[in-house]
């Protein structure tokens, strides 16, 4: 059986590249620079069950693409979760937060509905992201 991204995540998200282990997803909020990872691993639905490998490897995506949005300007704050509780796929959200963002200082999942980008304004945080993290996981800042 192959890899398939649950439907939720495929309507909620863009993609943005594929990293070593993981699709690397924006949500589709324009209030947050928020990133989802989600690891190529058929059937995977928690962290604690994976391999030492691929635990590794997805933590070094996650390690990636949180650096990534740590440099943007304005990001104060990495905040890093993998709830599960609505998509069972396994998916760690890698969300920059700021003091006046809407959801301060509690977290943004379940906070109100998303604010969907419009006229293409997602292009730029996809851009900075293909740059920082889309070789491959090796992180290079614009």
């Amino acid at each position: 059986m192959a890899f398939v991204l649950d439907p939720r995540l495929q309507s909620d998200t863009i993609h943005v590249a594929s990293l070593s282990i993981s699709d690397l997803l924006i949500m589709n909020d324009c209030r947050y620079p928020w990133a989802i990872l989600v690891p190529r691993i058929e059937g995977a639905r928690e962290l604690h069950e994976l391999g030492p490998a691929d635990g590794e490897a997805v933590w070094r995506d996650v390690m990636t693409v949180a650096k990534a949005l740590a440099a943007k300007p304005r990001v104060e704050k990495i905040n890093i979760g993998a709830l599960g509780n609505r998509v069972a796929q396994l998916h760690i959200h890698v969300v920059g937060r700021k003091v006046d963002d809407p959801a301060w200082p509690g977290p943004v999942w379940g906070h109100s509905p998303a604010v969907p980008y419009d006229g293409g304004a997602e292009a730029e945080l996809v851009e900075y992201l293909e740059k920082a993290c889309g070789d491959g996981g090796s992180c290079r800042y614009p």
